[in-house]
């Protein structure tokens, strides 16, 4: 496939974490008071600091105004769901240990560790980097933008397959968008048995919408010009026949 793929940059550890949180609208909350679940009521400051914008007679609310400064010590958790239906749809789950402080109408959570947990593993995030990074540009966007392509242009999903290795779509029975950020777009490819995740790199990051929209076109025309994979040419003219 020549040299289109020699792009391979993804967005580091700090910056996908970033993206989680900016993304998410749910959260879990588990403190001395036990669990408790939360939708709509978090925000992230600049610093990565998560606040929560709980009700007045929420347990977590009453126990950190009587906590001493340092606690009560909590965990939160986060989760990545795919916008578009696949198997396994949690992307990746976050998870920030801490203390909360309480701050006018909110509870600010101060992170002391976090740890970002996705198909390769686990891995710890750097708290410094963590506070300086930003969540990747097309973050807030990309559930529409996922949506909209395996809604509206199933076709164009189909030909984007064309760039996929044919070993990997090897007893392939659906193919989904699965992710896209700046540097490029995930497909999950589901087998009878099992499902694999293939990253289409874009020959340059997109800082916004337009600028994918252009990184996009470029993959469909580098996608037009390749043969189609034989194990999605058997299956649709199975499904055909």
């Amino acid at each position: 496939m020549g040299d289109r793929h020699s792009w391979t940059a993804a967005p580091a550890t700090a910056q996908r974490a970033r993206s989680v949180l900016a993304a998410a609208w749910s959260c879990a909350v588990t403190a001395e008071g036990g669990r408790e679940e939360f939708i709509g009521v978090h925000t992230v400051a600049e610093d990565g600091r998560v606040l929560l914008h709980l009700p007045d007679d929420s347990v977590l609310t009453t126990a950190a105004i009587c906590a001493p400064r340092g606690e009560p010590s909590a965990v939160l958790e986060f989760a990545d769901v795919a916008p578009v239906p696949v198997r396994n749809r949690i992307r990746s789950r976050l998870w920030m240990a801490g203390w909360f402080a309480p701050e006018d109408d909110h509870l600010t959570f101060h992170p002391t560790r976090a740890v970002l947990r996705e198909a390769g593993g686990a891995v710890v995030v750097d708290l410094d980097e963590y506070a300086a990074a930003e969540p990747d540009p097309l973050a807030l966007a990309e559930a529409q933008l996922l949506t909209h392509l395996a809604d509206s242009h199933p076709d164009a999903v189909e030909r984007l397959t064309r760039l996929v290795e044919p070993d990997c779509l090897h007893g392939a029975v659906r193919v989904q968008p699965l992710a896209v950020d700046r540097h490029g777009l995930t497909l999950r490819i589901e087998r009878v048995r099992g499902h694999g995740d293939v990253r289409l790199p874009f020959h340059r990051p997109a800082d916004d919408v337009g600028q994918l929209t252009e990184r996009m076109h470029i993959l469909l025309t580098q996608a037009s010009g390749a043969s189609c994979p034989r194990a999605l040419q058997r299956q649709r003219t199975e499904s055909e026949g």
